[in-house]
């Protein structure tokens, strides 16, 4: 439908939304000194079908010193394509292709109502993400234009991109430092003090798992099949990271306890039964509990390298390894063909 030049426009947005209806119009138009034009719009609203949306644009043209805009539903992801779609077409391919990759690293954040974002949200999506400094740089850069975005366009008040601490990585590679995993005289302590706190057993069944922080604290009771003795990650910063895991003899009745300890959706919780986020566990959990039984500084990623190192140990197959903590194949017959049953997985953890 052609609309008056200077109405506004209407458009459907991709994928599946419930509101995939966008209305915007036209602040300014500047043209650079090349002949280049560029546009500066503002967003509307978003509708469910392209009548309401087309309604709403003529409500604005009717009135629109008195038309209000209500941003309160707009979501991570939809800031993102709306600000994509405005400045890609200003950027080099590489440019693009890196902030679709930093935006890649925030599936946490993508569902989220946009004004609910905090610093720790944002701050969560760093400390978990492995990346190294340099990539880390270009994930803030990427906060820093979508909440600017966001307060031009009313979407939300306060930036918190700013707050966002990425020094404490800068003088290292998570992907190439060489891990410490833990000993087994650390991990020996951890058995014998597993009743003064049920988070040393969350430390424990990162050992015993091989699992992301990030999987086992957004793990849900209703993906723990303690009959098979196995829980599914399905959710995953990798395609190889969607996996049934094998829970360990050793540290079943962990398990068991946190998914009769209240009504809380997920598998691990506050003591108010709330979700375990990572900047909580790590704040009042996991540090305290390291400095109490003096351990080394381990940060929980830690458990997971200790875990290949406890099965490598134990002579279990690589592409067992691989199966159980969601690392890729050797090659493509490694993750497309080979299949474990989860009798295998569990013979293989119960060996360290």
């Amino acid at each position: 439908m052609k609309l008056p030049n200077g109405y506004g426009s209407v458009y459907k947005l991709s994928g599946n939304r419930r509101k995939p209806w966008a209305v915007r119009i036209t602040l300014s138009c500047q043209k650079d000194g090349l002949g280049n034009y560029h546009w500066k719009y503002k967003y509307l609203g978003y509708y469910e079908t392209q009548v309401e949306a087309l309604g709403a644009l003529a409500r604005f043209n009717a009135s629109p010193r008195s038309y209000t805009v209500n941003f309160s539903n707009i979501t991570f992801a939809e800031v993102f394509e709306q600000w994509s779609m405005e400045h890609y077409p200003k950027i080099s391919s590489s440019n693009i292709r890196g902030y679709n990759a930093s935006f890649a690293l925030c599936a946490s954040l993508k569902p989220m109502r946009f004004c609910d974002i905090r610093k720790t949200h944002l701050q969560a999506v760093v400390d978990t993400c492995e990346k190294n400094y340099p990539t880390l740089k270009k994930l803030k850069i990427l906060f820093t234009v979508l909440f600017k975005y966001a307060l031009e366009n009313d979407i939300c008040n306060k930036d918190y991109s700013q707050y966002i601490d990425i020094q404490q990585y800068k003088n290292r590679n998570p992907n190439s430092v060489v891990r410490q995993p833990f000993n087994q005289e650390e991990i020996q302590i951890l058995w014998q003090n597993r009743n003064k706190s049920p988070y040393v057993s969350v430390m424990l069944m990162l050992i015993y798992s091989g699992c992301r922080i990030s999987e086992l604290l957004n793990l849900k009771k209703k993906d723990v099949n303690l009959a098979e003795k196995c829980f599914d990650i399905t959710a995953s910063k990798t395609e190889a990271g969607i996996r049934k895991v094998p829970i360990a003899t050793k540290v079943f009745p962990f398990f068991e306890y946190w998914m009769h300890k209240n009504d809380c959706k997920y598998l691990l919780s506050t003591p108010d039964g709330s979700h375990l986020t990572y900047s909580n566990y790590y704040t009042y959990y996991w540090k305290p509990i390291i400095e109490h039984l003096g351990l080394s500084p381990h940060r929980p990623h830690d458990t997971r390298h200790t875990c290949i190192s406890l099965l490598t140990a134990a002579g279990v197959d690589d592409k067992i390894i691989h199966r159980i903590v969601g690392h890729k194949g050797q090659s493509i017959t490694d993750i497309v063909y080979t299949h474990f049953e989860i009798s295998q997985l569990l013979d293989a953890i119960n060996k360290i």
